[in-house]
């Protein structure tokens, strides 16, 4: 094995600016196998520090959910560190295409760490942990944290990376929702646990952290009174209307396990609403449905009125709410090649060269031309017999 190395910090550059308050220092802890970048700081208010991961710990109930619930529970019940859980993460991208997906994006936002230094800071607050220590935990930045971690296990790095963090006196739901939507679009269910997440701070309904489903935090809202002007207050920060809102919320209805997947694979409100107007019985079974070919809401919709009308009927068998696959293709690759014919020559490459480089990025781009390969077979094979 090479000679273990340590290695500089991507966040030298930023200065430390301490605004000293008399305060006494937390012991540090440092984890098995890793040595500590920084001694932990004094437990104050409004200064930036720099810090590593493995003092950070992001919040449970934060209305973006990141960890795929596998690991979330192994990493917020304690039984592995942020590192165990990146590496299980990496590991978990090379099977998973949603997960492969938000994971190349936060490696990319660590390498830009790498190449630019990291341009926003973590914000939060020092708190009590379990043990009698303090730890700082994450208000807004989730992401560059587990941006951090990610890269650093990738590298095989020795040390710990240092994060700048901005120590503030009263982390809000409201700043974590705002960050999430200017960090990136959130999913149906992601918007769904937002409203709610902002509706319980406004009524002052803080979380159980020994509440084992998250989900059942955010599903209070929808059992709560509203006082007069609290939809007012929400609706800036969500930019969304009142029964737009109401909708979102009863997206909520479903159970956990199905709501991490539309979650996962950022399955749209509308599609999520169709599922919500079919039988209970029936929704995990279209919802596995949507994700594997991609269903729409009208594709649904369609569904569920056969449903209907097989029930008035007096049939006894139940059609299946799937379309079939070649229909399926059919129809979005048709809508592909419109979309692309509608363009001019140079507008054309671009996308093509943009949807190229997805594809790879992706790790689909064998696949993918395999699949047009077949398909140009098939097209020869056709048009050759037409003469």
């Amino acid at each position: 094995m090479p000679p273990t190395r340590k290695r500089a910090s991507a966040f030298e550059d930023f200065p430390i600016e301490p605004v000293p308050t008399g305060e006494p220092e937390a012991a540090p802890q440092v984890l098995p196998g890793r040595r500590a970048a920084a001694q932990t700081p004094a437990v104050e208010m409004e200064r930036i520090e720099r810090l590593p991961p493995s003092q950070m710990m992001p919040d449970r109930f934060q209305p973006r959910r990141l960890l795929p619930p596998s690991i979330r529970v192994a990493f917020f019940s304690g039984q592995i560190d942020c590192y165990q859980a990146a590496e299980a993460w990496l590991k978990m991208a090379r099977t998973d295409s949603a997960v492969h997906g938000e994971v190349e994006r936060l490696l990319q936002m660590g390498e830009s760490f790498g190449a630019h230094g990291q341009i926003k800071p973590i914000t939060g607050a020092w708190v009590p942990s379990s043990d009698g220590q303090f730890i700082f935990q994450i208000e807004t930045g989730e992401r560059r944290f587990w941006a951090a971690c990610l890269r650093s296990v990738g590298s095989n790095a020795a040390d710990e990376p240092l994060l700048r963090v901005e120590v503030i006196q009263n982390p809000t739901r409201q700043r974590q929702v705002l960050e999430n939507r200017h960090a990136e679009p959130p999913s149906a269910v992601e918007q769904a646990c937002e409203v709610a997440a902002l509706i319980l701070a406004e009524l002052g309904l803080q979380p159980d952290p020994q509440q084992a489903d998250e989900y059942e935090y955010f599903r209070q809202a929808r059992s709560q009174r509203m006082p007069v002007g609290l939809w007012e207050k929400i609706t800036p920060v969500m930019q969304l209307t009142r029964p737009r809102m109401v909708q979102l919320l009863n997206i909520l209805q479903l159970p956990s396990h199905l709501l991490d997947l539309a979650d996962r694979y950022r399955l749209p409100e509308r599609v999520l609403r169709e599922i919500l107007g079919l039988p209970r019985e029936q929704w995990e079974r279209v919802l596995r449905t949507s994700i594997q070919h991609q269903l729409t809401s009208d594709e649904i919709s369609e569904a569920a009125a056969q449903l209907g009308q097989a029930g008035r009927k007096g049939e006894r068998h139940e059609p299946q709410p799937i379309p079939d696959p070649s229909h399926t293709a059919l129809r979005h690759l048709k809508r592909f090649a419109s979309v692309l014919a509608e363009l001019d020559e140079v507008s054309r490459g671009q996308a093509l060269d943009d949807i190229a480089g997805d594809l790879i990025v992706a790790r689909q781009g064998e696949g993918i031309l395999n699949l047009l390969d077949e398909l140009g077979k098939a097209l020869d094979a056709r048009m050759s017999r037409m003469g």
